[in-house]
């Protein structure tokens, strides 16, 4: 089983609800909990471990054996990226950052042996054992690199190599493609945002993305004592999504961000909401 963390906007805390509700979890599942937010993993971070077991992943990338290269310009012609590029004579000449590492031009190629496989570092894989008793999967993109797919898929294969009982994503910002896959296969969405303007408009992004992928949605709203609900529960009644969580704005929570300790293991009013919110997705989970 699968559930993800997500929400259209940067900041709302998807992290903080991920990290409290998989410790919370933990007393009814066998999980994993995978950070897929690779271009800024820190869910490592608010559990205060250190990454472990590096698995690198690589990017296909063309080189040519200019010996066999006949000049045809297919590989050129196929390049949807416009990576490959060709010399007045046809030479190939391959331009790295804009390299997919789709293959097409390893298909076309007419000639076997021309094009030779190559490969490139775009980031890593972490499986972490944490003291709350579930492994933390974690991918990180290397900085400057901007193909962010290869680590999410990597990362998540990972995570789904341990065979726990409950998966639990937490995905990047946005609703991106990545975003996306990481939601892939998710039986349920639990939607983080806040009562801003901004917070409502990538409600609905999210939301929305949610209906179109068949995912039923929850929505989390964090801080929610700093501004007006209202907006945010005629999003949710018109995506049929339940509030299953309020969040106040919390000094305790932001010291226990700080301190890397999270709020759910305190004997406080903040840790009871995610203690209830996991009770009611081992209810609904079944």
């Amino acid at each position: 089983m699968q559930i993800a963390v997500s929400g259209g906007k940067g900041g709302t805390g998807k992290s903080t609800v991920a990290v409290n509700l998989a410790i919370a979890l933990r007393g009814y599942f066998d999980l994993a909990l995978a950070d897929l937010d690779v271009e800024a993993p820190n869910d490592h971070i608010l559990l205060g471990v250190e990454l472990q077991n590096e698995e690198p992943v690589n990017m296909f990338m063309p080189r040519f054996n200019y010996s066999k290269c006949i000049k045809c310009r297919k590989c050129a012609e196929v390049c949807e990226e416009n990576a490959i590029i060709t010399m007045k004579d046809g030479t190939p000449f391959l331009m790295p950052t804009l390299c997919s590492g789709c293959r097409a031009c390893e298909i076309v190629c007419p000639v076997t042996g021309a094009i030779l496989e190559g490969q490139k570092l775009i980031g890593h894989t972490y499986i972490t054992e944490t003291p709350y008793e579930f492994s933390l999967v974690t991918g990180k993109l290397l900085e400057g690199e901007e193909r962010a797919m290869p680590i999410v898929t990597a990362a998540k294969r990972r995570a789904r190599s341990l065979n726990k009982e409950l998966l639990l994503v937490d995905t990047a910002a946005g609703t991106s493609n990545t975003v996306s896959k990481a939601l892939e296969d998710s039986k349920l969405l639990i939607a983080v945002t806040e009562p801003t303007p901004l917070g409502l408009h990538d409600l609905a992004l999210i939301l929305e993305l949610a209906r179109l992928m068949n995912i039923e949605a929850w929505v989390v709203i964090n801080r929610s004592d700093l501004g007006e609900k209202e907006g945010i529960e005629k999003i949710a009644q018109k995506y049929n999504a339940e509030i299953v969580a309020e969040i106040p704005y919390s000094e305790a929570i932001i010291r226990s961000y700080v301190k890397g300790e999270p709020i759910v293991l305190a004997d406080s009013k903040e840790a009871e909401i995610f203690k209830d919110l996991a009770e009611k997705i081992a209810n609904y989970m079944g």
